[in-house]
């Protein structure tokens, strides 16, 4: 595999940054606090991810050393890698919350899953331990001579334990014994039944306050109410309004002495009852032929009466004239001037009578006129302001009575609708308080809910926590199984240790001895006990008594044989040195060069705060890709 290039969202002092690589050799060239460390921790955490820490680990760890300088941008960034002819992008996000990794296969143009089987095939087989033990090299010189040998002690027990090897079977195993005893005081037994114990509980309170009645509707039944109640007051406003109308209405009514429609409309008929009599007697007192017939009728009475006299006279002077004679006359009731005598009685007694009769109604007409002339003066005084009594003024009374009259409808609809509206009001009131119920319920019921929410809460944090503790107890027990493995496994191979892993160490790095140190040792060895030895043709010498130049040579030796041996099978990954060689003289460093640039012939980049590797390599003419940075 091999880089190609990365960009930077943030990540340190870094945001926004593009750096592409080449094949072969590339020098990464910076002053200190550039930010070269910075660039290969990122190449690190994208080809291996990057966690944060627990606790007070957590403050001083990678992720919080590395987070975004700015502290707004985003934390990761991509790596674009070639594998075998294949393009790869990787993309990362660190942060906690939005933490994400995703992969596109660039040459396909289609998004890949990132497996643990794929992972593993696209870094060659390496863990991160691994990687930092091999192809990624630090600084080779230790502080002291001293420490150099006990780090490549170190250093072939690692490798060889990797290899599930070991050269002390005995110290390795009580180590892990110690290890595993450590790791079983720290499990918590009691945690996995606290846990269940409190899911049981967050499932109940869960089931509780998912029911329907602790569904909050408190928002709505106040809105409802506030809208109830501005309903109210605006009917107790209307009802007012109206009742103040229809008490203006009833004083209009009072004061005009009515009390209701009814009482108008039979104050009209009677009063126009009136004026049909004050109209039949002033028109019978105008009459002329009136007068005439009673002065007429009273003459006929006058004439037939003399008549009729006359007559009379005239029959008793006849009659006494006859009885002087001797000849009494004969008195029938057909006797002609008996009947004429009575016809004319009779007939001036007509008369008499229709004369007097006509008098009478006269004067009788002359009483109605005064009479109903004063009730319609009296009435149109009182509502007209005006006693003439005419036909306008009738006209006018009856058009003002009409008033009265739609008065009087519109407070009887006004009565109506006042009840009507108190009815609405009670109505609205019954619901407000049936609002004002429901409110207070649902007050209730948000208060018990709250307690629940904040038990449940607890109950979840707690929950957490155990969590928390049941992963560490996963993880102790993984380590407590990965012991017992390694402890098994030792037990297994103790007896082929030397035959495997170690051998092809020590005859991969004594094959490139000779090179790297100029020829001054033709091979190393490495005995049970882990003591380290380079061999000339004369002697073995103990590296302790080699030079700290010639141990940083071992050391780069074992490295490269290391990542060869454990690459084997895959495309090997690129060698990255950070300020490897800070301690190199310039003809160590120029032998080193030379070494890389033929042993290894995979992508190989150099951090560096010198300019003297890309000097020594223009000079040499051997090729290199310089990037600048900082």
């Amino acid at each position: 595999m091999k880089l190609l290039d990365l960009h930077i969202d943030g990540f340190g002092k870094f945001h926004d940054l593009d750096v592409t690589f080449s094949d072969g050799l590339n020098i990464v060239y910076g002053k200190n606090e550039a930010g070269k460390s910075t660039l290969h921790t990122f190449v690190r955490c994208m080809l291996f991810g990057l966690e944060r820490g627990r606790g007070r680990a957590s403050k001083n760890d990678t992720y919080s050393r590395f987070e975004p300088w700015d502290g707004k941008s985003v934390y990761g960034g991509y790596l674009r890698v070639e594998q075998e002819g294949t393009v790869y992008r990787i993309e990362r996000n660190f942060q906690k919350e939005k933490k994400s990794l995703s992969i596109v296969n660039e040459t396909l143009g289609k998004q890949v899953e990132p497996t643990g089987a794929f992972m593993d095939n696209l870094l060659g087989g390496l863990s991160e331990t691994t990687y930092s033990n091999t192809i990624s090299i630090g600084q080779l010189k230790s502080a002291t001579d001293g420490g150099m040998v006990a780090e490549l002690r170190n250093y072939i027990a690692n490798m060889n334990t990797t290899g599930n090897m070991s050269l002390n079977i005995t110290r390795a195993t009580s180590h892990l014994r110690s290890r595993r005893k450590e790791f079983d005081r720290l499990l918590d037994p009691e945690a996995a039944r606290n846990y269940a114990t409190l899911q049981g509980e967050i499932r109940g309170i869960e089931r509780e306050i998912s029911a329907p009645e602790y569904e909050n509707q408190l928002h709505t039944y106040q809105s409802m109410r506030s809208q109830i109640n501005s309903q109210i007051t605006k009917k107790q406003e209307e009802r007012e309004t109206l009742l103040q109308k229809l008490a203006s209405g009833r004083q209009a009514l009072a004061g005009a002495q009515f009390t209701d429609e009814e009482s108008v409309v039979r104050y009209r008929d009677e009063t126009l009852d009136t004026y049909d009599a004050y109209q039949s007697a002033k028109a019978s007192c105008e009459r002329k032929s009136r007068s005439a017939l009673t002065v007429l009728s009273l003459l006929m009475a006058v004439l037939t009466g003399i008549f009729t006299g006359v007559v009379a006279i005239q029959e008793h002077t006849r009659r006494m004239a006859l009885a002087a004679a001797s000849s009494p006359p004969v008195f029938t009731l057909h006797d002609p001037a008996f009947l004429l005598i009575c016809f004319l009685s009779v007939l001036t007694l007509v008369f008499a009578v229709t004369g007097i009769a006509l008098i009478l109604s006269r004067k009788h007409d002359q009483r109605d006129l005064a009479y109903t002339s004063k009730l319609l003066q009296e009435v149109f005084s009182r509502h007209l302001g005006d006693p003439s009594v005419s036909e306008e003024a009738m006209d006018a009374f009856l058009s003002r009575m009409e008033e009265y009259v739609r008065l009087g409808q519109a407070i009887i609809r006004s009565e109506a609708s006042v009840e009507i509206q108190a009815g609405e009001i009670a109505a609205l009131k019954e619901k407000a308080e049936s609002c004002d119920e429901v409110i207070s319920r649902q007050q209730r019921t948000q208060w018990e809910l709250e307690k629940k929410l904040d038990h449940l809460a607890q109950c979840k944090d707690q929950a957490e926590a155990l969590q928390l503790v049941l992963e560490e107890n996963d993880r102790i027990r993984e380590e407590i199984a990965a012991i017992d493995l390694a402890l098994d496994t030792m037990t297994e191979l103790s007896s082929t240790i030397r035959d495997s892993f170690g051998l092809h160490l020590n005859k991969a790095a004594s094959d490139m001895i000779g090179e790297i140190t100029g020829g001054i040792y033709d091979s190393m060895s490495v005995d049970e006990n882990l003591n380290l030895f380079m061999n000339t043709r004369a002697k073995l010498v103990p590296v302790s008594q080699v030079s700290s130049g010639t141990m940083d040579q071992v050391y780069l030796a074992l490295r490269l044989a290391a990542a060869r041996l454990i690459q084997k099978d895959h495309d090997p990954m690129p060698l990255i040195f950070d300020d490897s060689f800070v301690q190199y003289d310039d003809d160590r460093l120029k032998t080193a060069l030379k070494w890389l640039s033929r042993a290894y012939e995979n992508q190989i980049i150099i951090f560096t705060c010198h300019q003297r590797e890309a000097q020594m390599m223009t000079a040499n003419q051997i090729p290199f890709n310089l990037i600048g940075i900082g």
